[in-house]
């Protein structure tokens, strides 16, 4: 088991994508790396269902399952959205390009992964180990990067020439060794992320994928970087997924019984008994958590509600059609930014908020109702509480280029379930194993 190797070309392309991410990183590349993994895999899955069963053995297609219907549906849908958007508000046809480049190079990832896994003969271990060595480079050059600041060598390293293709900022094209707090001026490591609360949350989802791995010397390596990426990050929401991404899905078979329904009786009967002090300490700690970063949340939550006041007065349906530039209040951070939700409805109106919405639940659902009676579906669950996470602080459509291994997880979960499902009768044809 321990050496697991590629049985099929899209086994190989996924496995060396991963063990090259820090490569990739090196040069700057993982922007472009991204959307064309998605638009490699989603074609090569497409061309397997268009030639059924004259495609060689062994990338044989599976069906489409039902799930992935909503992620291909909801995400084309974003597409005609957005053009609506531009043309209500009046942008050139430059601007309407570009913005459906951005659209292929995010939102279409969101359905070509799930769509990859779903279809391709793709083993979840393959993912799994491979997520695994990314955690080994990181304990290889945490080191250097650790020791960096305090050594006078530089945060920023370069900026990749490969900017000229276009992305959200320079920062996703820039290799750092570590970045420098504005509010405290204390160092915090992003490692392969374009910051670092972003680096914290791919490191649960780090942690998550090491949670499945079978041998032990890569379980290890794995639940070690990813924790490594959270606490050297410094980041409040990285913690946080770090108990809330990975402890629930692994309790949720337990609920089936009979002593954890007397635990859960003996918590709630202590909490009735002292709900007045819970609630105090739950929000002193919640005030706490905000005054870590008081500057950034009065920010975060200001961008909120000017997004919300603005979608609300003036764009209900389609949205602005892209972000606009922020005022001083928000330190010129753009509307739109900063918040999944709020951000979809400032852009993309309610309409875009539903197709995000709509794939998401069914998805959330799958995977909350096999991890009930199957430890498949812990790894989806755990991913899919990162994303709800992600959503409320960054924008997941762009950071989708570093989160299609849970986003090919869901497509290969949807498949295993298809294939046998969790409760008789659920997928018409199929009977459980």
């Amino acid at each position: 088991m321990d050496d697991l190797t590629p049985q099929n070309p899209a086994e190989a392309i996924v496995y060396k994508s991963l063990a090259w991410t820090w490569p990739f990183y090196a040069i700057g590349g993982l922007y472009v790396v991204g959307p064309v993994l998605g638009w490699t895999l989603g074609g090569l899955a497409l061309a397997a269902l268009y030639l059924g069963p004259a495609t060689r053995a062994d990338l044989r297609p599976h069906p489409i399952p039902p799930v992935i219907w909503f992620w291909v549906i909801g995400m084309l849908a974003m597409l005609p959205i957005l053009w609506i958007g531009h043309v209500n508000w009046g942008f050139g046809t430059k601007t309407v390009i570009r913005s459906t480049i951005g659209w292929a190079k995010g939102w279409a990832l969101m359905a070509l992964f799930p769509l990859a896994g779903a279809i391709l003969p793709i083993r979840r271990e393959i993912l799994i180990r491979g997520q695994c060595v990314v955690g080994l480079w990181i304990l290889i050059l945490a080191p250097l990067m650790i020791v960096a600041p305090y050594a006078g060598l530089p945060g920023k390293i370069f900026v990749s020439p490969l900017k000229a293709v276009g992305g959200p900022g320079p920062e996703y094209f820039t290799v750092f060794l570590y970045s420098i707090d504005p509010s405290s001026g204390a160092a915090r490591w992003q490692f392969y992320a374009p910051w670092s609360p972003f680096a914290a949350l791919l490191g649960v989802l780090m942690v998550l994928f090491a949670m499945e791995e079978k041998v032990v010397k890569w379980k290890a390596i794995g639940i070690a970087a990813g924790t490594l990426m959270v606490l050297a990050s410094k980041s409040r929401m990285g913690l946080v997924g770090l108990v809330f991404c990975t402890i629930p899905p692994s309790l949720l078979p337990q609920l089936g019984k009979r002593w954890a329904w007397f635990a859960l009786s003996g918590i709630l009967v202590s909490i009735g008994l002292t709900v007045d002090r819970l609630i105090q300490g739950v929000g002193s700690a919640i005030d706490t958590f905000k005054n870590a970063r008081a500057d950034s949340t009065r920010v975060r939550a200001t961008l909120q509600r000017i997004a919300e006041e603005h979608w609300r007065e003036e764009a209900v349906w389609f949205g602005h059609g892209r972000v606009a530039p922020g005022p001083h209040l928000v330190e010129y951070m753009p509307i739109g930014s900063h918040h999944t939700w709020y951000g979809l409805l400032f852009v993309k109106g309610l309409t875009g908020l539903l197709a995000l919405l709509i794939p998401l639940v069914f998805q959330i659902f799958l995977a909350f109702a096999d991890a009930l009676t199957s430890t498949r579906g812990r790894l989806p669950l755990g991913f899919a509480l990162v994303v709800i996470l992600l959503s409320f602080g960054e924008n997941i459509e762009i950071q989708a280029y570093l989160l299609w291994p849970g986003l090919m997880i869901w497509g290969i979960h949807a498949r295993e379930v298809a294939e046998k499902p969790f409760l008789p009768g659920l997928v018409p044809g199929n009977a459980p194993a």
